[in-house]
């Protein structure tokens, strides 16, 4: 009797440090190692409005910090950099390292899409499935092609499809408290 056994490698935090600082973003999420080019200029620009808004907000409200591409290592199989995360002044606190990376999950997590079937799975699913494991309490997809945004909120453990918003509709959350966005915006 033949046994067939398959070495799949599983790619640690300590392997990217191997990695060229190339423009490439690496990232690993259950020990899969996924590497994408520098994104598209529709992506980015959706990516920095956003953050622009959470920035605002978190100015005028002084209740946290939204930045782009935090690097979050939740364990040494699971390092990923989101395009912005919103974090409250509070649990930052309790989450950062001293190289600067979050330990734990922020309040907010946002992606914005790039192209390509392997990029939409890892977003849509693998992502959407390690955010609800490690305790995000939103999820927002951003498709700068479709020009939609869809909001995932934690629902008992994971992160529910509550709404997909289109280019005239307003972008708000329970988690912030008075922000309000229209999405024309974030695609302008």
């Amino acid at each position: 009797m033949s046994q067939t056994t398959t070495n799949q490698v599983r790619w640690t935090t300590a392997d990217l440090e191997l990695f060229p600082d190339n423009g490439k973003r690496y990232e690993i999420v259950d020990g899969e190692l996924f590497v994408t080019h520098a994104p598209h200029w529709e992506h980015q620009q959706a990516a920095d409005n956003i953050c622009t808004e959470l920035k605002l907000w978190s100015r005028q409200s002084g209740l946290g910090k939204a930045v782009t591409a935090a690097g979050i290592i939740f364990t040494d199989a699971d390092n990923v950099i989101p395009d912005v995360v919103w974090i409250s002044n509070e649990r930052l606190a309790l989450v950062i390292d001293d190289a600067g990376h979050l330990t734990a999950a922020p309040e907010l997590v946002v992606e914005v899409l790039s192209p390509g079937d392997n990029n939409e799975r890892r977003d849509k699913q693998v992502k959407l499935k390690l955010y609800a494991t490690q305790g995000v309490q939103e999820y927002w997809i951003v498709d700068w092609q479709l020009q939609q945004i869809q909001v995932h909120r934690r629902q008992q453990a994971t992160l529910v499809l509550v709404a997909t918003l289109v280019i005239n509709d307003e972008l708000s959350s329970p988690l912030l408290s008075g922000f309000t966005c229209p999405i024309a915006r974030i695609f302008s």
